[in-house]
């Protein structure tokens, strides 16, 4: 007895990674600690995953927790969100975007977008990782690879959480889960990354919450997300004209004979258009000799209009409240929306109903028409004109104040100590680099360059598609060491390489050019070798 009172109080074991783990399940999110109006939320399920894979597949255990966040509306959906809290945490977090209309959880165990697959994933090194569903779940019928319901936006609340506010509300919730795992600890950096939508809602943090994440990588963003919707709707009304849409063959031919005409113009034959501006293929030369033609042999007169009112930009002839004042176009010339046939034109041509072989891109302005503009289910969407909307145009005006994230004043970022990394395909065929480029020349306008070389940079990778799929060049590049040493160690990138990671590559890379600097041929040395290429052109 004396012994034991001599050796002070009994202490309890620290509770084991599965105890506080177990310990997280039914856990209350308090309103309180989410800077948006919500009524709380609650975990629904904490789970001990065991450490899996080895080398760059390696993760460790980590505690995966399910929680939902309760809307103020209560005819509104949930947010659902989930996140993985390492055993073996670096301190750090990692939010993940979404994709399209969003409406399932994007892998928190995944990679950023453009991530090299020889690199550990954010999970892997140790990042506490979290991702949401933006506020609606995508009913059954829907893929999550494609993300193309929009029936969410019948609801104002729900509408407002995929615009950006569940952004807010998901890394709130986190965060605060985060300490409660951890023992009150606060993360000492906080990252995102996201690709298209995601983009986008990359580009929203870092506009609307400028202290809450100190790296961001934005790609191929489609921040002016109602000015596109608005492109789309005219793809939709262009290539719905009897006798406009080329087909899968002609969208080939199409692709091929660019690649054959521009190839050159970086100083070597790869397959790979680089000096895309300087491209000046003329599709008309395609143009079909008389009426009888093989598939896939030609282009017909209606064919070649509608892919140069494609490529060419869309002017709106009235206002709408973003400030938007249309959307520059795809270049076709780079071979953009001839790659992945759903995300580019589709394999048929639009018509009501809308054909789910159609593109995604008109396949997504025929779900906003009926949900968010007429929020009428049963509404032809090929019926509203996206340059003359009549009675529509008043709705379309505010979703554009609502979904366009233009803001170019990034100084409360920069002075908050935030780092931005913007990478966008050459040859993407869903979100026009050229809208990209439009952006970040506002941020130089409204910062000026010197201020913005200070935290941001925007590349352009040739050859690159949107879905990173059958692309000419499968870009790679481990963007998140990149943001790592710019935001921790003050080490800005210096001379990035990206790398082509597709099957028949063989590990070829180039220069990852600052936009509007492209990567050309010195003439001597291994084509297939970043060194052999010097960035020109800016």
């Amino acid at each position: 007895m004396l012994a034991a009172a001599m050796a002070g109080p009994l202490r309890a074991a620290p509770a084991s990674a599965a105890e506080t783990c177990a310990g997280l399940d039914g856990l209350a999110v308090p309103a309180s600690a989410i800077g948006l109006p919500t009524r709380g939320g609650q975990v629904r399920q904490a789970v001990l995953v065991p450490a899996s894979g080895q080398g760059a597949t390696a993760v460790g255990e980590y505690c995966r927790v399910e929680a939902a966040l309760h809307p103020v509306d209560p005819a509104a959906p949930d947010i659902l969100m989930r996140i993985a809290l390492p055993t073996a945490w670096n301190g750090k977090t990692m939010m993940f975007g979404g994709g399209g209309y969003d409406g399932t959880i994007p892998n928190i165990a995944g990679n950023v977008p453009y991530g090299l697959p020889d690199r550990p994933t954010p999970l892997g090194r140790g990042y506490a990782t979290f991702a949401s569903d933006s506020g609606h779940q995508a009913a059954p019928g829907f893929q999550p690879a494609t993300s193309l319901d929009g029936s969410f936006a019948v609801n104002d609340e729900a509408l407002r959480n995929f615009a950006g506010d569940a952004l807010k509300k998901t890394r709130d919730a986190a965060v605060h889960l985060i300490g409660r795992r951890y023992g009150g600890a606060v993360p000492a950096r906080g990252y995102f990354a996201g690709g298209s939508s995601g983009g986008r809602e990359a580009l929203a943090v870092a506009q609307r919450w400028p202290r809450d994440f100190q790296g961001v990588i934005a790609a191929y963003p489609a921040w002016n997300a109602a000015a596109l919707d608005l492109f789309f709707g005219y793809e939709a009304q262009i290539l719905s004209r009897p006798g406009a849409f080329p087909g899968p063959a002609e969208q080939d031919l199409l692709h091929r004979s660019v690649i054959a005409a521009c190839d050159a113009g970086d100083g070597v034959r790869d397959g790979i258009v680089s000096n895309e501006r300087g491209c000046r293929f003329d599709p008309r030369v395609l143009r079909c000799a008389g009426r009888h033609h093989e598939a896939g042999t030609c282009l017909t007169d209606r064919q070649i209009r509608a892919v140069r009112a494609l490529s060419a930009p869309l002017r709106l002839p009235y206002r709408i409240a973003s400030g938007e004042t249309g959307y520059p176009g795809f270049p076709f010339l780079s071979g953009a929306a001839m790659t992945t046939p759903l995300l580019g034109m589709g394999t048929a041509a639009p018509a009501d109903p809308m054909p789910k072989s159609g593109g995604y891109g008109v396949q997504f302005w025929d779900q906003w028409i009926r949900y968010a503009v007429t929020r009428d289910p049963g509404h032809a969407s090929l019926a509203v004109d996206p340059r003359r909307p009549g009675r529509w145009r008043a709705r379309i005006s505010e979703l554009s104040a609502l979904q366009d994230v233009k803001d170019p004043d990034l100084r409360r970022f920069a002075a908050a100590g935030g780092r931005l990394l913007l990478v966008h395909g050459l040859a993407d065929e869903l979100v026009s680099h050229r809208s990209t480029a439009q952006y970040f020349a506002r941020v130089r306008a409204t910062m000026g360059a010197r201020a913005t070389n200070g935290f941001a940079r925007f590349y352009t990778v040739p050859g690159a598609n949107h879905a990173n799929v059958k692309a000419d060049f499968t870009a790679g590049w481990d963007s998140l060491t990149v943001l790592e040493d710019w935001a921790e160690n003050g080490a800005p990138p210096r001379d990035p390489v990206v790398r082509d990671t597709g099957p028949a590559a063989a590990g070829r890379a180039r220069p990852l050019c600052e936009y509007p600097a492209w990567p050309r041929y010195k003439g001597s040395g291994d084509p297939g070798d970043a060194g052999s290429f010097t960035c020109r052109g800016g």
